[in-house]
């Protein structure tokens, strides 16, 4: 049996993220919130992360094999004897949490300290355990896991806050497609609702850190509150807020687990980057829509994005915003970002369309999934400036595309709405 697992950072803890449910440890790092949790946690520490057996990159298993609690829990000792580490915190999220309540039980010795964010000590509902998930609730999600995988499963409960974001509900989708097959996830969801760990939390004797959300849908603080109750010592930690995945709001669970773990609350640190921001913007939109009807629009506008997003690709592009029928995407080089816009400007005639593009370099502050700071508002402006068929630029971005063989007419000085000083703006017009 083969595990995947990873080795990001250089912190003195060393640190085992045990993921819940289903994962896959390189897409993981294609979504830029989950990109910046997972650095932000390898900053304090040596982070290791892993696929567990029958998810991700791991080996696959067949249904009737599914690995029992125990086994999945070796599977944490395992990764840590290959890599090398003797004694490691364990953060356990969601379903993940069982297994690494069950370690710290059974490997003391070998366990350092333990967080756990929105995670149980039982799945389901139980004389014993009235706020537990209904069998019947559960049977609704397995059928839901039957006849959705591919889309975007169980996100509106696990990530409210982001669930009508389409950048994120794409990846989200492609993220469980990856990580199992639909028979696969549907016997081990049924495995993970007979998780119940609950005799073993008052043998548990290492730090004990416990992070749950009040508004979690997809499971009830009462779960972590149970645990708190039973674990000598553990420090519960209820913060505001509904999502269940940790990386949608993430900084204040990262100051806990990084004040725990090290003794130091630095607070999250302001990432900034010099990036070219494209914004386009579909011209006369709104008469198409009212031409073709909503599900007309609607189905024009999907191969428009699909095209966009073809050329990003190939451009090497970083999506970041689709409100309505406009991009912003960025890029870590102006040139690229010239010719990406040029290419969906003469692509999108086959459509039927036409677009305006406007582009500006600077500095960005990163800010979750997003970016921040008045390049993005420059470039912003720049493209209000562009005409049907247009792509502008900002002089910044004409200088440093010198030499590059594209060509610009100027388009004179403008004045940037919010923006201090003139502007001097560029139209492209040869790649």
């Amino acid at each position: 049996m083969n595990i995947a697992y990873q080795v990001v950072g250089e912190g003195p803890v060393d640190l085992v993220y045990v993921l819940g449910w289903v994962s896959h440890i390189d897409l993981l790092w294609e979504e830029p919130s989950s990109a910046r949790f997972l650095e932000r946690l390898a900053s304090f520490s040596r982070l290791i992360l892993f696929d567990k057996r029958g998810t991700g990159l791991s080996d696959r298993v067949p249904d009737a094999d599914l690995p029992t609690l125990e086994q999945r829990m070796d599977d944490v000792r395992a990764v840590m004897d290959s890599a090398e580490v003797e004694r490691a915190a364990l953060l356990g999220l969601s379903e993940g949490g069982p297994m690494c309540l069950l370690f710290a039980a059974t490997y003391p010795e070998r366990t350092t300290g333990l967080v756990t964010i929105g995670s149980y000590a039982r799945r389901l509902w139980a004389d014993d355990y009235r706020f537990g998930e209904a069998p019947e609730d559960y049977e609704a999600f397995l059928h839901e896991i039957q006849e959705g995988w591919g889309g975007a499963v169980g996100l509106d409960v696990r990530a409210p806050s982001v669930a009508d974001d389409d950048a994120f509900r794409s990846w989200w989708s492609n993220y469980l497609r990856a990580s199992a097959s639909p028979g696969a996830v549907v016997a081990l969801t049924r495995m993970n609702g007979g998780i119940d760990v609950r005799d073993v939390l008052p043998t548990i004797r290492v730090p004990t850190l416990l992070i749950h959300r009040v508004g979690d849908r997809s499971l009830p603080v009462e779960g972590s509150r149970y645990l708190a109750e039973r674990i000598p010592g553990a420090k519960l930690v209820e913060l505001p807020g509904d999502d269940h995945l940790p990386w949608v709001e993430q900084d204040d669970i990262l100051d806990e687990i990084e004040e725990f773990l090290t003794g130091v609350r630095r607070g999250p640190t302001s990432d900034r980057v010099l990036a070219t921001v494209l914004f386009t913007d579909v011209v006369g939109s709104t008469e198409r829509a009212a031409e073709l009807g909503d599900r007309g629009w609607s189905e024009l506008l999907a191969r428009h994005n699909a095209l966009v997003r073809r050329e990003l690709e190939r451009w090497r592009g970083r999506e970041l915003d689709t409100a309505g029928d406009g991009f912003l995407a960025t890029f870590d080089g102006p040139a690229r970002a010239i010719r990406c816009a040029c290419a969906v400007r003469d692509a999108v005639p086959e459509l039927g369309l036409e677009i305006r593009a406007g582009l500006h370099t600077g500095e960005c502050e990163i800010l979750g999934s997003t970016m921040a700071g008045i390049a993005v508002h420059i470039g912003a402006r720049v493209a209000a400036l562009a005409g049907a068929g247009e792509v502008l630029v900002s002089s910044t971005v004409r200088d440093l595309v010198a030499g590059s063989g594209i060509a610009f007419a100027e388009r004179g000085e403008h004045e940037l709405k919010g923006v201090p000083e003139m502007w001097r703006i560029y139209a492209v017009i040869g790649v």
